[in-house]
């Protein structure tokens, strides 16, 4: 099987920026998030708050969203245009997307493009609190050996180093710059 992260990586941009700017601007509502947004901000800037803390107080923001299921759906539809054509290439039925994205948004979008397997972060749609920890760099290796205690990872991509814990595993990875795939550790 083949693995792939998802923002930056067979979509173009990051997805949870774009949705929390598509929450600003269809949702403005949401916009009463912003200070506290801002002073969390400042606070993980300077080092004085972790990083999930501050990814909590920044989803808090959904809280304003009464609609959140079909509203996910409708950022995905308008955004399906955002997954790259090398990827549409080359997708395969046992294609694996494992992303520190929030679940809610990472699962539904990939089911619509025709990947049936996802992993993210746990995040809750009305309250922008984790359920565990950030699916990210080590805790990728994790949640993909609880989906598959014997799973290989024939090709994986990524655009970011943090996820060498994955890129360990693969029989071949691949660093991806725009539309470019480089053998991993190329820049």
């Amino acid at each position: 099987m083949d693995v792939y992260d998802f923002d930056n990586t067979i979509y173009r941009g990051d997805s949870t920026a774009d949705f929390i700017l598509y929450c600003y601007l269809h949702r403005p509502k949401s916009l009463l998030s912003l200070p506290r947004t801002a002073v969390c901000g400042l606070l993980y800037v300077l080092r004085l708050m972790p990083k999930l803390t501050f990814k909590q107080n920044l989803y808090h923001m959904f809280v304003y969203i009464d609609d959140m299921e079909p509203f996910v759906a409708q950022f995905i539809d308008s955004h399906t245009d955002h997954i790259k054509e090398w990827y549409n290439r080359q997708q395969k039925d046992d294609d694996v997307v494992i992303s520190a994205s929030p679940e809610f948004v990472i699962v539904p979008f990939c089911d619509k493009i025709g990947i049936h397997t996802a992993m993210a972060s746990r995040v809750d749609m009305h309250t922008g609190k984790y359920d565990g920890i950030n699916c990210h760099g080590e805790e990728k290796v994790k949640r993909f050996y609880e989906r598959f205690p014997e799973g290989t990872i024939d090709q994986f991509y990524s655009d970011s180093y943090s996820d060498s814990p994955l890129a360990r595993l693969a029989k071949k990875a691949f660093l991806v710059k725009g539309d470019q795939l480089l053998p991993w550790g190329k820049k």
